[in-house]
């Protein structure tokens, strides 16, 4: 069995906006988290859902980068001041400590949250070991999140929503049962790939574990989108792969930033999908399944909405990063 992947006509597409699809949404006294929020999708996410009168917290590495990021989205402040409507706080996806530490200063303080989206990552960096010897995008992109909304479960309001950002990288590769970490043979593309996979996964078996309390998770394919994630990515080989034409501009195809941040945003708040809990969404809606292996147009490979699969990423997670799960 695997979930249903069927578009539902949601009235927007590949280009619509995350303020686009926030129109008409007030979004006062809900508290968001969006890991990521301070940079590229991220802070078009933090932006519009600010504007629609969340309080979003976003957990940074370097928080003072992240404060001046945000420092004027909701209005005029100081260079090292994030701006009204946002919250920064210390965290670093790769160090389970650290995430730790976040998730019992945030659950001391008694406060629910609404809303998370795990945003944050890593794309085709080179072999990096985080922690235990883990692979980087693994560990950063699946597991540290993994790890965050465990230890947050006692804050997760009723009716809450978990996204997760995927991406059509999961076209290259299902999880590698037999080598997760890469420990032969790292590929770089491989590593991105399997990450993006255990992020749709994840989704998955949080929303069935989830959803007789009302919470619900979706899986997000934002689209093409040229931002800070790329940085280990040499401009030659976004000319090479056909992501930008000989003058630098992207390709046709590619979206931008705001509407980059539209579907995360749109599977955070869409009255549409109550009872669509698990899907895989692309342009603001449900993806159908992939017809083809272009990543560009997308949709969903079969490994990705396989409840056995997400099982037993599951039990492996909770193993790995000793959180008890739901």
């Amino acid at each position: 069995m695997t979930t249903r992947q069927q578009k539902l006509g949601s009235g927007f597409g590949a280009h619509s906006t995350a303020q686009d699809v926030l129109t008409g949404i007030d979004l006062t006294g809900t508290t968001a988290l969006v890991t990521g929020g301070y940079s590229g999708l991220g802070l078009e996410t933090t932006r519009a859902l600010v504007r629609a009168g969340a309080q979003v917290i976003v957990p940074a590495r370097r928080p003072a980068r992240a404060a001046e990021a945000l420092h004027g989205i909701a209005g005029e402040t100081t260079r090292r001041t994030a701006a009204p409507g946002t919250e920064v706080q210390p965290l670093d996806l790769a160090d389970l400590e650290s995430i730790r530490i976040f998730a019992d200063r945030f659950l001391e303080t008694g406060r629910t949250l609404d809303l998370v989206i795990n945003g944050a990552g890593v794309m085709a960096c080179p072999e990096t070991r985080v922690g235990p010897g883990w692979e980087a995008h693994f560990a950063i992109n699946h597991l540290g999140h993994f790890a965050l909304v465990n230890r947050l479960r006692p804050a997760l309001a009723p009716g809450a929503r978990v996204v997760a950002v995927a991406s059509s990288g999961h076209f290259l590769s299902g999880i590698r049962w037999d080598d997760i970490h890469f420990r032969t043979g790292y590929d770089r593309w491989l590593a991105y790939a399997q990450s993006k996979t255990a992020n749709a996964l994840f989704a998955l078996h949080l929303d069935r574990l989830g959803a007789e309390s009302g919470l619900h998770a979706f899986a997000v394919h934002p689209g093409s989108i040229l931002t800070p994630l790329q940085r280990h990515i040499p401009r030659e080989e976004w000319l090479a792969q056909g992501w930008v034409t000989p003058d630098g501009e992207p390709a046709e195809g590619f979206k931008t930033p705001e509407q980059g941040a539209a579907t995360a945003v749109w599977a955070a708040t869409s009255p549409l999908l109550d009872g669509h809990g698990g899907a895989y969404c692309q342009d603001c809606d449900i993806a159908g399944p992939a017809g083809t292996d272009d990543m560009l147009i997308g949709g969903v490979k079969p490994w990705v909405t396989d409840p056995g699969a997400a099982s037993r990423l599951w039990e492996l997670s909770c193993e790995l990063t000793g959180t008890s799960g739901f």
